[in-house]
């Protein structure tokens, strides 16, 4: 509904104005009940202002140069200073959404749009900016602010996003898309997006499970850690993928490829993983001639017995259960979803993938919204803070946790006692009273 513009005569014009040398501005417009920007229109036509304290009329000198002159609210008028290069603080825009647009927007039909810009604290060019994009709408030119995107819009944009994350991770299934769109912020029920996969092509691995009920975890990083081969044939070469996971966090700490299962190739690659992340408290296998020795101590034994590491066989293979459930993901994720030329391609696709499942891929042991390097180098809060306030995580901070060390070795003080920590183990230190 349109309001009718108020017309003043020349005699009502100038009993505002002469009311404007002693009250200004704003005064003179609520003494007359004008809006103070006909008011100010009036009196810049006019070349009157409110004069200064103390100034009789025929003494207030008159503006020569309107170039010069800066009116500000009040009707005050001030010469025009130049500024300071960088002293001029600039506000911060805010934005509003349709429904905010269109409530302002009938405010200002019925009452104005000065009144409206009063009522909401909202400028009144921002209003007269939606004004005129409604209007080019209606004409058919634009869109109109007042309306977000539709419904096929949304859908088409959530759709893409769920096609998109599993092009880029062909293996993953609808939940573990679903988890990996929250941690950017992207939520999606894993209903939908296990329909759009399907309507994709998808189709679900068959997957037998074996039900049981004894589940264990590891406190801290580095208190056990897991040890299992995969076995794959490449190009007609049998290549034996050696894993080490850490039980804590389902952090890889370590993988070696060879020909064979052998305990030379076990013992390089536990040193370069005790090098890198530091010595486990304890280790996990199953019965593989590389790990154990039926006759004797095998090679892999008397290592750990120097180390001090504590060494747990696997009677049964639900013990080892988290190194073989990466073993089954790895086969569902890279080995048969990618074609490997050679050996070495497949060394090289398999550290890459092992260093997106470290530091990109979400994990269900986790909580669905944590990776295995949040919880190895101890920042889940710090991560679940910035997910929780909606601000996704950033591709770099990829690097950062490559960058972030494991504290191996810690001196305290409590209570005038040293402590000393190893790995998370004190070592030295009074106990704890009871």
């Amino acid at each position: 509904m349109a309001v009718k513009r108020r017309s003043y005569t020349e005699s009502e014009r100038s009993a505002v104005l002469d009311d404007v040398p002693t009250l200004g501005v704003c005064g003179a417009a609520k003494k007359h009940g004008v809006s103070k920007s006909s008011v100010s229109s009036w009196a810049s036509k006019a070349g009157v202002r409110r004069q200064a304290q103390g100034t009789t009329q025929s003494e207030a000198p008159t503006p020569k140069r309107a170039s010069t002159q800066k009116r500000v609210p009040g009707g005050s008028s001030t010469s025009r200073q130049p500024k300071a290069t960088g002293s001029r603080r600039l506000g911060v825009a805010k934005r509003y959404t349709p429904s905010q647009k269109a409530e302002r927007l009938e405010y200002a039909a019925e009452y104005g749009v000065s009144a409206a810009a009063d009522h909401f604290k909202v400028s009144r060019f921002s209003i007269y900016d939606w004004q005129s994009k409604v209007r080019s709408a209606a004409a058919g030119v634009g869109s109109t602010p007042t309306s977000g995107p539709t419904p096929k819009e949304i859908e088409t944009q959530r759709d893409k996003e769920i096609l998109g994350e599993w092009q880029k991770h062909p293996g993953l299934g609808p939940s573990q898309i679903v988890n990996q769109l929250r941690r950017k912020n992207v939520k999606v029920g894993v209903h939908t997006a296990r329909r759009v996969m399907e309507d994709a092509g998808y189709r679900p691995p068959k997957v037998r499970r074996d039900p049981h009920n004894q589940r264990y975890e590891a406190v801290r990083p580095n208190l056990m850690w897991h040890l299992d081969f995969v076995h794959r044939h490449i190009n007609r070469s049998s290549t034996f993928t050696l894993i080490l996971i850490d039980d804590c966090s389902r952090y890889v700490v370590g993988h070696g490829i060879d020909d064979a299962e052998r305990a030379a190739m076990v013992i390089e690659t536990f040193e370069q993983a005790v090098e890198r992340h530091g010595r486990p408290e304890s280790v996990m296998h199953d019965k593989g001639s590389a790990f154990w020795s039926w006759r004797g101590i095998s090679r892999f034994t008397t290592l750990l017995t120097e180390m001090g590491v504590d060494q747990v066989v696997a009677k049964y293979k639900e013990w080892n259960g988290k190194v073989e459930v990466f073993n089954a993901n790895l086969h569902k994720e890279l080995f048969n979803v990618q074609r490997f030329c050679d050996v070495a391609e497949m060394r090289r696709r398999l550290a890459a993938h092992i260093d997106w499942y470290n530091h990109g891929r979400t994990h269900h042991a986790l909580g669905g919204l944590l990776v295995p390097a949040d919880r190895y180098y101890g920042r889940v809060d710090e991560v679940l803070a910035r997910i929780e306030a909606g601000a996704g995580r950033d591709a770099g901070d990829l690097l950062e946790l490559r960058d972030r060390c494991l504290e191996l070795f810690r001196v305290t003080s409590r209570g005038g006692v040293p402590e000393v920590w190893l790995l998370g183990k004190k070592l030295l230190g009074a106990s704890p009273t009871t």
